[in-house]
């Protein structure tokens, strides 16, 4: 927990305010419950060219003859929570749960399975429905809350992503403290993570890069500080048991230049190295990136870069682990030795008359990859990295939210990503087109 202890310094530079008590304030159990449902309905089409074959790691099951080179999987999902509020006195006592159902509108087994919308069977065919469900117990003294069981997180270390049709879970214990205004302490320990597109709740952590054997306990503890609008910082320690340690450190600067104008950036800093057993073999990783971002009106501009120093490429434990500025939607370009740059423009339409639409386009471009000093032992050989690895990424997304109506809220994004490369680098180059609806539906009592 060391990291934790460089963090203390900066406390200094500004005022400790108490804040208020959420648990002494709070109306009760059930008068601070709330609930959602969410309907997404998601396409997702990717034609592989150049010989790359839809041939992801669940979809392995199907014979190579029966793969090809598009992956097409249409589905929509059902997402219930329910969020109660916390009993009245000096501890309270709550619960969230949750259940999830997604049911295939169009794919089969040549296509399924790099998408990860569908479950899949044990012959790769997707099914035609897949759910599951779970709950958690939450304690709340003062602004302090622990949670144990299955829910969701966000932190930069551990993190339950939403990016496909469900959202990933996790099941451990998760606190949550904010005693002080301008910092909040987080700390957790779990023992599975559960993918987005699985039902089942045995199948220990989603790890992203390595194929070794899994490590059984997660553990993580970090502080955010928020000393003004214009200024955060994030420290983060986390142990993935036999396997890594893995440190985050991450700021963000913003700076109104007038009334229309404003300048940020945005540094995320990940150190790893291997721990214990060192189930995925060597690591001594750092890896890194920054972003600035100028914004004038309805657009705003953005320059990158990321850099990867370390023969191994950065991994991490669940999917939405990775605060990255580079790590958009086909690639990471987080890969050995990698060094990448990005631009990016976004232009909001209610400039233009058009509230609720956004553009965005973004092109990556990474190079210097070398992953010919990889442990031949560990979990990464088998990605087969080669030395003056090159590959590029060109994202383009329009985005329309309703305003207002019966269908305030009803999102809608479509999406067409291209990603090509050499082969000394281990991403498939592909063309993919994404669309989702979401209708959200939330209220309380």
């Amino acid at each position: 927990m060391k990291p934790l202890v460089l963090a203390l310094p900066l406390l200094s530079l500004t005022p400790l305010a108490l804040a208020d008590s959420s648990q002494s304030q709070g109306k009760g159990w059930l008068a601070d419950s709330r609930w959602q449902l969410l309907n997404r309905s998601v396409f997702d089409q990717r034609d592989y060219r150049h010989g790359g074959r839809n041939s992801g790691a669940r979809n392995a099951y199907k014979p190579r003859a029966e793969r090809n080179g598009k992956a097409e999987e249409w589905a929509y999902g059902v997402m219930g929570t329910f969020n109660s509020g916390f009993t009245q006195g000096l501890v309270g006592v709550g619960v969230d749960a949750h259940a999830y159902l997604g049911m295939q509108l169009d794919s089969g087994g040549g296509r399924a399975g790099k998408a990860r919308l569908l479950g899949l069977d044990n012959q790769g065919h997707p099914k035609r429905d897949y759910s599951r469900g779970g709950a958690a117990l939450k304690l709340r003294a003062s602004n302090t809350v622990l949670s144990y069981g299955e829910q969701r997180v966000k932190t930069p270390v551990f993190s339950s992503s939403d990016s496909r049709l469900l959202p990933e879970t996790a099941t451990g214990l998760f606190l949550t403290s904010q005693e002080l205004d301008t910092l909040k302490l987080v700390a957790g320990h779990f023992n599975e993570s559960t993918d987005r597109n699985a039902s089942s709740h045995d199948q220990g952590f989603v790890v992203n890069y390595s194929n070794a054997r899994q490590g059984k306990q997660f553990d993580l503890a970090g502080a955010v500080w928020n000393p003004s609008a214009t200024l955060s910082a994030s420290l983060y320690t986390s142990r993935y048991q036999d396997s890594w340690n893995q440190h985050y450190f991450a700021s963000t600067l913003s700076h109104a230049l007038d009334a229309r104008r404003s300048l940020s950036l945005d540094l995320n800093l990940y150190r790893t190295t291997d721990t214990g057993k060192a189930l995925s073999g060597r690591i001594d990783n750092t890896t890194w990136s920054l972003v600035s971002r100028y914004a004038e009106g309805p657009h705003a501009f953005s320059l990158g870069w990321q850099q990867v120093d370390g023969n191994t490429p950065f991994d991490y434990v669940t999917r939405g682990a990775i605060f990255l500025g580079n790590a958009v939607q086909m690639s990471d370009f987080n890969a050995p030795n990698e060094k990448s740059w990005q631009a990016r423009y976004d232009l909001n339409m209610a400039g233009y008359g058009l509230p609720g639409l956004s553009l965005t386009a973004l092109y990556v471009r990474g190079f210097a990859i070398d992953g010919t000093h990889l442990d031949p032992r560990g979990g990464y050989a088998y990605l087969g990295y080669g030395k003056d690895g090159r590959h590029w990424e060109r994202d383009l997304e329009a985005r329309y939210v309703v305003q207002d109506g019966k269908a305030k809220g009803v999102a809608f994004s479509l999406r067409h990503n291209v990603h090509r490369g050499n082969t000394a680098q281990a991403e498939l180059d592909g063309d993919q087109i994404r669309l989702a609806v979401e209708w959200p539906l939330a209220g309380g009592w």
